[in-house]
């Protein structure tokens, strides 16, 4: 059995979308051990008749372990589609109350952003729990920073390729913050998933990917969904405010997805969580004044540290970092298609909460705004080549249709329908 290794790139904020992973080297292939098993068994036997059980027992194993496998992978991507979900709706509702109670964005930004200096440290922690070569934390921590280049982790390669990443995820999250005080959490969390148009939108032009017309329709069901979303509120200062705030907070989300990519490429997990340590440890040091001077000029206000709500403060850090370990890294237990259905399911969940708390007005506008981003977004899930699977499932199911059906009788019936039989189950290994 071969190693897992995937590589991913780092999403951009705390609610961001489904990170991009490609799997590099080292994938189990469960159907592989299936035909494995069949010629093995075969080879053995000799093409002895007398072996057939034998070798029918073998493939019915193979398939079992088969069904197995692929079981555990769908109940691991349901648990990741809740725990996803869950995450960033806690995390967005949490945040809005906290609002009513300590009114600094930038502040409450910066404070969640600081937990990602943890990232590397558990990241290790599973490195020696799980690798069979445990390695120091110094020379693990110095294969991770080959990711930066030959010669690691210098002065210019952190203000050239770690700075501009790191104050993008302050924008996209300080953004998106500020359009919780203005508008409510499903107008919200709706408009960000227009970030994964966005982020086709400039992958198309910046870095030449492949053209796909059903994502242009995705990209324009997203723009008609933010057009119809300000005029469902009626243009006033606070709607249009707060609905620019999450569309350039989505934008910027967009941006450091393309830019991480074109820049540094894709990277591993180790690699992943060495970065995402960074960026939280020169948000800490470097923006630590930003606070300050935000409390000395009137701008953000918060009391004395005993009247700051920390368990608000530290619950809306704590589900924004589980959320950013669930994105990044649950792709190595589950389909990368699983936390993307559990970002766009938290939308329906906001709307339940805001409907139970009276905080929105679910008018028609509205509804088909939200219904057209969900879709725009699920359309963008679709694999490149998603029209020739559907036109290979759709030949296959009409081929079946078409077959005749056949009733043989006779003294040769029984011995007939057992060579069908096992046909069958051949196909089905295979």
């Amino acid at each position: 059995m071969k190693k897992h290794s995937a590589r991913v790139a780092p999403l951009s904020a705390c609610n961001s979308p489904v990170l991009t992973l490609t799997k590099v080297e080292g994938e189990d292939r469960p159907r592989d051990n299936v035909v494995s098993c069949t010629v093995d068994g075969q080879a053995a036997n000799g093409g002895a008749t007398g072996a057939e059980p034998d070798t029918g027992r073998r493939r019915l194993r193979c398939c079992v372990k088969i069904t197995a496998a692929q079981v555990q992978k769908v109940l691991w991507g349901v648990a990741m589609v809740m725990c996803v979900c869950s995450s960033w709706a806690g995390s967005t509702q949490l945040a809005k109350l906290t609002f009513k109670k300590f009114d600094a964005p930038f502040t409450l930004t910066w404070f969640a952003t600081t937990w990602n200096c943890l990232f590397f440290p558990l990241y290790y922690l599973g490195h020696l729990c799980k690798s069979p070569e445990r390695q120091p934390p110094k020379q693990r921590f110095r294969e991770c920073c080959r990711f930066f280049g030959e010669d690691g982790l210098t002065v210019k390669v952190f203000f050239t390729k770690v700075a501009p990443f790191g104050l993008l995820w302050i924008l996209t999250n300080y953004l998106y913050l500020q359009a919780l005080r203005k508008i409510n959490t499903t107008d919200v969390s709706a408009l960000f998933c227009c970030n994964k148009a966005f982020v086709f939108l400039l992958s198309w032009i910046v870095l030449r990917d492949r053209f796909m017309g059903i994502r242009i329709v995705a990209a324009i069901f997203a723009i008609a969904g933010i057009v119809m979303m300000t005029y469902a509120d009626g243009f006033h200062s606070n709607s249009v405010m707060g609905i620019t705030s999450v569309v350039t907070s989505a934008s910027m989300s967009a941006l450091y997805k393309v830019l991480f990519k074109m820049v540094l490429g894709s990277a591993k997990f180790g690699e992943a969580a060495l970065f995402l340590t960074i960026v939280g440890g020169a948000n800490f040091v470097l923006m630590s004044f930003v606070p300050l001077i935000l409390y000395l000029t009137g701008v953000e206000y918060f009391g004395p540290p005993g009247d700051i709500p920390w368990l608000c403060l530290c619950g809306v850090a704590g589900l924004n970092f589980a959320f950013n370990i669930l994105v990044n890294f649950g792709v190595a237990v589950t389909y990368p298609t699983s936390i993307s259905l559990g970002i766009v399911l938290s939308v329906p969940v906001n709307a339940m909460v805001d409907l139970y708390t009276c905080e929105i007005h679910f008018n028609g506008v509205r509804l088909i705004a939200v219904f057209i981003i969900c879709l725009g977004f699920l359309m963008l899930l679709l694999p490149e080549d998603w029209d020739q699977c559907f036109i290979r499932l759709h030949a296959k199911i009409r081929s079946k249709r078409e077959e005749p059906a056949e009733v043989e009788t006779g003294p040769g019936s029984s011995l007939n329908w057992s060579r069908r039989a096992r046909t069958s189950m051949s196909n089905f290994t295979h």
